[in-house]
């Protein structure tokens, strides 16, 4: 395991900030995107106003978003249903499983493929196994659900190391090449 694992290829402060003009410039067609504290907050699983016009937009734009979830079926099912995106539960991050499975049965290119999510240890480390671009986001909000918690202080540390080695690495409002 190499510390570029766990290295974004950027970052983003929020999933919303990913416009349709800053993904078609970086040849981007098809948005994976974690679900819990990523998409929508883990405890508002209606989603907000917000996540539904970045969703439209992304549409009206012809960039298409696919939720890659570690959830069980029910619960992606749950939350995707109201907005009317495709899924795929069970992913097993940190392995690629997930992001293969839907690079293959949508027949995606790797390169116009991103994965965004709010944890190192599983979305980012997925998308370096997968071959495709990655974000990290900041998640939505503090808490998460308890499963999380082991995850989450593990990453603290590792966040620690990777900036130290990356300081190229902020927060930002658009994709920067660094």
């Amino acid at each position: 395991m190499r510390l570029e694992h766990f290295t974004p290829t950027y970052m983003v402060e929020r999933i919303y900030d990913l416009t349709v003009e800053d993904l078609k410039q970086h040849g981007i067609k098809t948005v994976l995107a974690d679900l819990d504290n990523t998409l929508l907050a883990w405890n508002n699983p209606e989603g907000t106003p917000e996540l539904r016009r970045w969703l439209t937009d992304l549409r009206d734009g012809d960039i298409e978003v696919i939720v890659v979830s570690n959830n069980t079926t029910a619960r992606v099912a749950k939350a995707v249903e109201p907005l009317g995106v495709k899924f795929v539960s069970w992913s097993l991050k940190p392995l690629p499983r997930g992001i293969l499975h839907v690079i293959r049965t949508h027949h995606l290119k790797r390169e116009e493929t991103i994965m965004v999510g709010d944890q190192m240890l599983t979305d980012i480390w997925a998308a370096h196994g997968a071959g495709v671009k990655s974000v990290l986001v900041q998640r939505l909000i503090e808490s998460d659900m308890w499963q999380t918690w082991i995850n989450r202080s593990i990453e603290k540390q590792v966040k620690k190391i990777v900036f130290k080695a990356h300081p190229q690495l902020k927060w930002e409002k658009t994709l920067r090449d660094n």
